[in-house]
């Protein structure tokens, strides 16, 4: 997540945790649909969906693609450590599977090491140099490494090679927004909201590089937006109360920081805001 940065006016912090796209992605099969591990969804790995993708495997003991599925539905239910395990048996079977690889290495990531994470996916991009996902992956890695050009090198291969995935304009947009590009951010965080109109942290994005450049109504705009998408997204209560700060509405600021508050005790930049307009 990132940290918080003071922009136009140094009177005020406009937060920047948890502006990164929580869309983390595994591919559950070779050209299927992807599942989103950004939020744990125990149904995905209840005894009933389990067992059933187990009876797929027994029936295909060497199908690769079985357990690739089924580690997916682990890792989508928060169960790495199974996840891992079948991962590996599907990399076993086809060291090939470059998607197994990428999805392995996003389980590697929430396990908390980051070296495998990287090592699995420069594995996956040897065998299939145009496989944006693993690019993505790559490159959140090391954002969270502060490797920021290796970063955005990988958010640009992602975006050359005409990805749809959001995740990849809104990365590179905080890169730019964290280099002060505002203009360039932006275009990149409206790119990912056309991608994905449902998205609160897009918007919350765009809404701090509006501000940075004094679009006060548009940050505005994209900070409620970001709220009515998300309604636990603090930082977004949190910038929206900035706007009625800076406007002289200390009443309703307050009560967007106390929201924040509510959502996450500990940001710093929603505390530091209430104690400015109580």
């Amino acid at each position: 997540m990132e940290t918080a940065h003071e922009r136009h006016n140094a009177r005020y912090t406009f937060s920047m945790a948890g502006v990164l796209l929580s869309g983390l992605l595994l591919a559950a099969c070779q050209s299927g649909p992807m599942l989103d591990l950004s939020n744990v969804d125990t149904t995905q790995a209840s005894s009933e969906n389990i067992s059933s993708l187990t009876q797929v495997i027994n029936a295909n003991p060497r199908d690769a693609e079985g357990y690739n599925v089924r580690g997916s539905a682990y890792g989508r239910g928060g169960r790495y450590a199974q996840a891992l395990k079948d991962f590996d048996t599907a990399i076993s079977l086809n060291p090939n599977f470059y998607q197994a690889y990428s999805n392995r290495a996003l389980i590697h990531r929430f396990m908390g090491d980051n070296g495998k994470a990287i090592i699995d996916y420069n594995r996956a991009l040897q065998i299939n140099p145009n496989y944006d996902v693993a690019y993505i992956g790559r490159g959140n890695v090391y954002r969270q490494a502060n490797r920021t050009q290796e970063a955005f090198n990988d958010f640009e291969k992602a975006i050359q090679l005409d990805t749809t995935d959001p995740r990849a304009y809104h990365n590179r947009g905080l890169i730019y927004q964290g280099q002060g590009q505002h203009s360039y951010a932006i275009e990149d965080f409206s790119t990912s909201v056309s991608l994905a109109p449902d998205a609160s942290e897009p918007y919350n994005g765009r809404g701090l590089s509006y501000l940075a450049l004094n679009q006060e109504d548009n940050a505005f705009a994209d900070f409620n937006m970001a709220i009515k998408l998300d309604a636990k997204n603090a930082e977004a209560w949190t910038n929206q109360a900035l706007i009625f700060e800076r406007r002289g509405d200390k009443a309703r600021a307050s009560r967007s920081y106390r929201k924040a508050i509510q959502l996450k005790p500990s940001y710093q930049p929603a505390k530091d805001g209430l104690s400015r307009t109580q």
